[in-house]
């Protein structure tokens, strides 16, 4: 029975513990937050629940695969919503309001209204992006890479080829559709990946499937209940859960992780070491300069995903214009991104997503209450001061005001708290504030994104947005499968299935 630590409790270290644990590891997972689930975190104030990170339940086939695999059932830890409408869409180019169903029968009609011929290419266009999914689900995203020949295979050159993997996101989504409203909502969902539609490869048009054919979920309790089953199944299984002590270095011993030195000081022996912590800080603060694979100037030369301006939002009485999920997009797309990831600024014209989860849940908010989540994508590294980013967010609740229709946003206020670039680095010891991780950039995915073993030091391995597969809680939920399978060196491309594989 080896021992296993793990540094760092979001999804992704919950679910490596998880899986660990189950197949005989004695693992101990340690925390510097109070609260387990990393960005998938939570806290209560005045009345109102708020989900401070992940507000999508996508990929449902994912989830469903993990609680197999560890011999559960997602119905037992989660009471799981199919949202109707999925989203809610507002235009500034000209007021315009749709809402999109993940139901072709009834969305469809609503993008012929947009572009006239919309629908045939619709369906073609979903017809590959549900092909290249499977191919990728059973061939490439549960698949550890050691070298570019594990990429570049017989079975990668056949079906690989079928993949969109080189042209990008607005090349691709531009050969089907011309009108630019068309065009936003099937690029919307790179949001999720941290990405910019002009340097994400047309492979993640996947996410398009994911959200037409899958469909968006919500489980009753929020996305903490999420966190909360993966604590359950872990104590179940004999998994050592610390939270508020965090881990202050790494020991290396001859080449070998060893252990680890807690905050407290204290020194906790160990087999295996895996960092869920963030990447960056894991290797140039957690380890010493000799042990590391990568300097600073290494990852100064990487594309981080957007940090954001969250606000959580307790609002008196009812907000009838907003559904679950709301997007209000930019008229000036290009330009957008381009001043989260050229030329870093406060967004002149942002892109904005407001969750109302008081929609579909009568527990996160007094009677007749709303909560709402607001976030608006910046650049990471922005620097501001408590001022300007009060500033900031009057300018959002006024765009919000006006262009989602919330008269007297501003004075039904009553409670409202900030988040930024500054918290993401003291809570989660996020690179410059990164509120996801290392963008999916086509230098940045698959073969090309940082590996889940550490090539200078035996025994070390990681978890999480930082490396494969990348961002997102179902992808956390893979990662882990992916580090068991590294340590337990499993070779198998395709996801694990059932208790049988223990």
């Amino acid at each position: 029975m080896q021992k296993v630590i793990i540094i760092g409790g979001g999804i992704g270290g919950l679910a490596t513990a998880c899986i660990l644990a189950k197949k005989g590891y004695e693992v101990s997972l340690y925390e510097k937050n109070s609260n387990l689930g990393g960005r998938a975190n939570i806290f209560e104030a005045e009345g109102f629940r708020f989900d401070m990170g992940p507000s999508w339940y996508l990929m449902p086939d994912v989830f469903e695969n993990f609680f197999e695999f560890m011999g559960e059932k997602v119905e037992d830890h989660l009471d799981l919503i199919r949202l109707k409408p999925s989203y809610r869409i507002f235009f500034k180019d000209d007021n315009k309001i749709i809402d999109m169903f993940s139901d072709l029968e009834r969305d469809i009609p609503v993008l012929e209204d947009l572009e006239p011929g919309a629908g045939d290419r619709l369906r073609e266009y979903l017809d590959k992006a549900r092909q290249q999914y499977e191919i990728a689900k059973d061939g490439f995203m549960y698949k550890n890479y050691d070298s570019i020949f594990d990429f570049i295979n017989f079975r990668t050159m056949i079906e690989g080829s079928k993949l969109s993997v080189f042209s990008d996101m607005d090349a691709y989504v531009s050969k089907y559709f011309k009108n630019d409203l068309v065009k936003k909502i099937l690029q919307y969902p790179l949001v999720f990946l941290g990405s910019s539609p002009y340097n994400t490869p047309a492979l993640y048009s996947i996410m398009n499937h994911i959200d037409f054919n899958m469909g968006v979920f919500y489980p009753q309790g929020g996305m903490y209940t999420i966190t909360e089953a993966l604590v359950k199944i872990a104590k179940k299984n004999g998994v050592n859960l610390v939270s508020g002590n965090g881990v202050r270095q790494i020991i290396v011993e001859n080449g070998k992780a060893v252990g680890v030195e807690l905050e407290s000081r204290e020194i906790v022996n160990a087999d295996i070491v895996v960092s869920n912590a963030d990447m960056t800080h894991t290797e140039l603060n957690l380890l010493p300069a000799q042990h590391r694979q990568y300097d600073e100037k290494y990852w100064d030369k990487k594309v981080l995903a957007p940090s954001a301006l969250i606000m959580y939002l307790g609002v008196k009485g009812k907000v009838d214009s907003l559904v679950h999920h709301n997007l209000l997009f930019s008229q000036d797309w290009r330009k957008n991104f381009k001043q989260i990831f050229d030329d870093p600024m406060w967004p002149e014209d942002p892109s904005l997503y407001v969750c109302a989860p008081s929609k579909t849940d009568l527990n996160v908010a007094p009677a007749e209450d709303e909560n709402l989540f607001v976030l608006v994508p910046i650049a990471s590294g922005l620097e501001y001061t408590e001022e300007q980013l009060e500033a900031y967010a009057d300018k959002v609740l006024t765009i919000m005001q006006e262009e989602m229709n919330i008269p007297d946003l501003q004075n039904r206020i009553i409670y409202k708290r900030l988040y930024s670039v500054k918290d993401f680095k003291q809570d989660y010891n996020a690179y410059q504030g990164t509120a996801l991780g290392l963008a999916h950039t086509i230098n940045q995915t698959a073969i090309f994104r940082p590996n889940n073993y550490s090539k200078k030091v035996k025994n070390l391995y990681y978890v999480g947005a930082g490396t494969n597969p990348g961002i997102g809680v179902p992808i956390q939920l893979i990662s882990a499968e992916m580090v068991y399978k590294r340590i337990a060196k499993i070779k198998q491309d395709s996801p694990l299935r059932g208790e049988g594989n223990f």
